[in-house]
C-alpha cells in the first residue's frame, strides 16, 4: 500500500511541476519550489494524517519527482512519460540501498536516471515501430524489383 501511495506521489510530483512550469508559465524552479513547499508544509503541520514512514517519505519523493518535471524537455508535452518516470523514481527510491546515504545529489541523480531511462524506452518503442515499417518497405521493394 505504501508503494502505491508513493507511486501516486511520484506521478503528481512530475506532472504537476511540469504543468505549473509550462502551462501556467511559472518557470521550472518556481514550480518545483512552490509545490514542494506546499507538500512539505502540509506534512509538517499534519504529521499524523498518515503513518510516520509516509509522512517522512512523501515530501522527499515529491521533491525528487519535481526534478523530473523541471528537467523535462520543453517541446515534449507527454504527460504519460512524466507519469511513468515518476513511478520509476518512486519504486527505485523505495528500493534504494542505504549504501548511498550521505552522498549529495541523490534525488537529482535519481531523477535524471529515471527520466533518461523512461525517454529511452519511449524512443526505443517508437523507433521499433518505424524500423518494422522500414523493413517491410525494403522487403516490398526488393521483391517487386525481382519480379
Amino acid at each position: 500500500m505504501n508503494l502505491i501511495i508513493l507511486a501516486i506521489t511520484g506521478i503528481l510530483g512530475a506532472t504537476l511541476t511540469y504543468y505549473v512550469s509550462e502551462e501556467l508559465n511559472q518557470g521550472a524552479v518556481r514550480a518545483s519550489a512552490v509545490l514542494a513547499l506546499i507538500v512539505g508544509l502540509f506534512f509538517y503541520w499534519f504529521p499524523n494524517v498518515l503513518s510516520s514512514y509516509l509522512t517522512n517519505t512523501i515530501p522527499i519523493v515529491f521533491i525528487g519527482t519535481s526534478f523530473i518535471g523541471m528537467a523535462s524537455p520543453k517541446g515534449s508535452k507527454n504527460y504519460l512519460l512524466l507519469a511513468i518516470a515518476g513511478v520509476f523514481f518512486s519504486v527505485i527510491y523505495v528500493n534504494k540501498s542505504h549504501f548511498f546515504n550521505g552522498y549529495g545529489g541523490a534525488l537529482g541523480t535519481l531523477a535524471f536516471i529515471t527520466l533518461i531511462a523512461t525517454m529511452a524506452c519511449f524512443n526505443w518503442y517508437a523507433n521499433k515501430t518505424k524500423i518494422t515499417q522500414r523493413i517491410v518497405l525494403i522487403k516490398n521493394k526488393i521483391f517487386n524489383r525481382n519480379k
